[in-house]
C-alpha cells in the first residue's frame, strides 16, 4: 500500500466505524475483564482524589472508563499463543509461513495509600521462532509508575524497561511490543520520550527504557503549570542474521514545561515547550530539536477527549566528519596525496519544520474508539541516526455479548532520515548488498532516506468462565524503504510484507486484595 492508501484507509475506517456505532443502545454489557476486589486503602486512609480533567499539556489522559474506587491489589496472569507468520525473520523480499511459539507470566502490583500510588507490572517468558538461525528468545517487559499527589498537585516518576527480540509499532495481539512509556497506561506525548520502536527489519534482540518524570501544579482554579524531564535509550545487541546488518545504538534526553488555561468545564488551552537532544555514539551524530507548540483540548470526562497541537520545531544537527589540514588542495583530491592529514571535524546544520499531534478518544455506550496522530523527531527505530516520524493510529474495542469481544488496529508511520553518514565515515564501511571488493565492515543502519511501516490488525476474545480467555487474531505489517535503499540496483527488495494468525489463552485469576 502507498502512502495515501494508508491515510485513506485509515480515515474511512474512522468514518465508518463512527457513523456505525454512534447508535448503540445503552444497554450495559457485561464486561470481560478480570474481576476486581473491594477497593482498600490501607488502614486508615481515604482515597486520592481523582482528576477528572488532568492538565492537557500534561503526560496523564482522563481515563474514558467509568471511575471507580482505587484498589490495591495484586494480580498474576500468563499467555501462551501460536502464531502463523509469513515473514518470521521480518525482512524484505520473499518469505514462508513458519511458526512462533510463546509463552508469557504476569505480575501486576498496585498498592495505594492516601498521597501515595504505586503501580508495577512484569511481563516476561520465552519465544520459539521456528528458522534456523533464530530460535529460542527471551521476552522480558518491566513497568514501575510511583505517584505523590498533594492538594494543588502531583508528582511521578516511571519507568519502563523491555527487552526484546524485534520491536513492532503495533505487535500483534498474544506478543510484546516495544510500546515504550505506553505501556504504562494512557500518556500523551508517546513518540516525543522515545523508548519506542516504529518498524523492524530482522530479528535483532535490544534493550530500551525510558524514565520518566512529571510534575503538575495547579496555579489557581483555572491555571496551571506542568513540566516533565526524561531519559532514553536504545541498546542492540549483534547483528541480524538474515543480512549482517548493524543497527544504531541511541540515548534521548528530553524535557518540556507547558502553561494551561481553562476556557471552561470542558476546553482548555496550553503552549508548551519541548526540548530532545538525540546521540548516537558510534557514528559521531547527534542533533538537538527545540518545540514550542499552542495547544486546545476538549474533554467530556468518561466519554470524549480530543486534543489538537501545532507549532514550529527548530533542529540543530552534528555529524562527525574529517577535513584536510591543506586546505589549498582541490575538491575530491586525496589529502595524503597533496602531503596534508586528516583531522577530526564536525558538519553541522539546521533545519525547521512542523511538529504536532491530534487525538480523538471517544467512548460509545459499548464501544471505544481512539484516533491519533503524532509528528516529532525520533530516534529512528535503530535504522537511521534520527528521523522525521509522522505517526497516524486507529484503536476500536468492541464487546460483541457478554462472553465475546473484538478489536481492531489500524496504524501507519513515516520516518524520513535526520543524518547522513558523513563521506569520511561511508569510506570505512560498506551497507549490506552493496559492492564490497575491499572487505570492509558493514555500516550501522540502512541506507535509505525515508522508510515507511504500516499495519492492520483485527481479533477476538472469548470468555471460558471467570479465569480463562481465548483470543484469535490476524495482522497485516508492510515495511517500505524508498527507492535509494537498492544503491542504484536494478533488483532489489525493498518491501516487506508479513501475515500473522495467532490464536492463545490468557489466564488472569481473581486480583488478590491488599489491605
Amino acid at each position: 500500500m502507498s502512502k495515501l492508501q494508508w491515510l485513506g484507509t485509515l480515515g474511512m475506517l474512522a468514518v465508518a466505524l463512527s457513523t456505525a456505532w454512534a447508535q448503540d443502545d445503552s444497554q450495559s454489557t457485561p464486561s470481560t475483564a478480570p474481576p476486581q476486589p473491594a477497593a482498600a486503602y490501607g488502614q486508615e486512609n481515604s482515597p486520592p482524589a481523582v482528576s477528572e480533567n488532568p492538565p492537557i499539556s500534561g503526560i496523564d489522559l482522563p481515563n474514558l472508563e467509568p471511575h471507580a474506587a482505587p484498589l490495591s491489589y495484586l494480580q498474576p496472569g500468563g499467555t501462551v499463543s501460536e502464531s502463523a507468520d509469513s515473514n518470521i525473520g521480518s525482512s524484505t523480499g520473499t518469505q514462508s509461513f513458519r511458526s512462533i511459539t510463546r509463552g508469557i507470566g504476569s505480575l501486576a502490583l498496585q498498592r495505594v495509600w492516601s498521597h501515595y500510588d504505586l503501580a508495577m507490572q512484569y511481563e516476561g517468558g520465552v519465544a520459539y521462532y521456528d528458522q534456523s538461525g533464530i530460535g529460542w528468545k527471551a521476552l522480558q517487559q518491566m513497568d514501575l509508575q510511583q505517584k505523590i499527589s498533594w492538594k494543588r498537585g502531583e508528582l511521578s516518576v516511571r519507568d519502563s524497561f523491555s527487552y526484546l527480540p524485534e520491536g513492532n509499532f503495533g505487535a500483534a495481539y498474544g506478543s510484546l511490543g516495544s510500546q515504550g512509556i505506553a505501556s504504562m497506561g494512557e500518556t500523551s506525548f508517546g513518540s516525543f520520550w522515545g523508548g519506542t520502536s516504529l518498524g523492524t527489519l530482522g530479528i535483532v534482540p535490544r534493550i530500551m527504557n525510558v524514565a520518566l518524570a512529571d510534575l503538575s501544579e495547579n496555579l489557581s482554579p483555572k491555571s496551571a503549570i506542568t513540566a516533565a524531564g526524561g531519559y532514553a535509550l536504545t541498546h542492540f545487541y549483534g547483528t541480524d542474521p538474515q543480512t549482517g546488518s548493524q543497527y544504531l545504538n541511541n540515548t534521548q534526553i528530553s524535557g518540556q514545561f507547558g502553561y494551561d488555561r481553562t476556557l471552561s468545564a470542558h476546553t482548555q488551552v496550553a503552549l508548551v515547550y519541548g526540548y530532545q537532544a538525540f546521540d548516537f555514539t558510534s557514528v559521531g551524530t547527534s542533533f538537538h530539536s527545540n518545540i514550542i507548540q499552542a495547544m486546545y483540548g476538549h474533554r467530556i470526562s468518561g466519554r470524549l477527549d480530543f486534543l489538537i497541537a501545532a507549532g514550529p520545531q527548530f533542529t540543530n544537527i552534528a555529524v562527525a566528519s574529517e577535513v584536510c589540514s591543506n586546505s589549498l588542495l582541490p575538491p575530491g583530491f586525496l589529502c595524503s596525496l597533496g602531503g596534508g592529514t586528516n583531522l577530526p571535524s564536525t558538519d553541522r546544520s539546521q533545519r525547521i519544520g512542523v511538529a504536532g499531534q491530534m487525538r480523538f478518544r471517544y467512548r460509545f455506550p459499548r464501544t471505544s474508539l481512539e484516533l491519533s496522530y503524532q509528528r516529532f523527531e525520533t530516534s529512528g527505530s535503530g535504522l537511521f541516526a534520527g528521523a522525521q516520524t509522522d505517526i497516524a493510529r486507529l484503536r476500536v474495542d468492541r464487546p460483541i455479548n457478554r462472553v465475546w469481544s473484538g478489536f481492531g488496529d489500524l496504524g501507519y508511520s513515516r520516518n524520513a532520515r535526520v543524518a547522513q553518514l558523513s563521506t569520511a565515515q561511508l569510506s570505512t564501511c560498506v551497507f549490506p548488498g552493496q559492492s564490497n571488493p575491499n572487505s570492509l565492515p558493514p555500516c550501522p543502519g540502512i541506507d535509505a532516506n525515508t522508510y515507511t511501516y504500516g499495519f492492520i490488525g483485527v481479533g477476538v476474545h472469548r470468555a471460558f468462565g471467570r479465569d480463562f480467555h481465548g483470543f484469535a487474531s490476524y495482522q497485516f505489517n508492510e515495511l517500505a524503504f524508498d527507492h535509494s535503499y537498492c544503491g542504484g540496483l536494478p533488483a532489489c527488495s525493498r518491501i516487506g510484507n508479513r501475515n500473522v494468525i495467532t490464536i492463545g489463552l490468557d489466564w488472569t485469576p481473581r486480583p488478590i486484595r491488599l489491605d
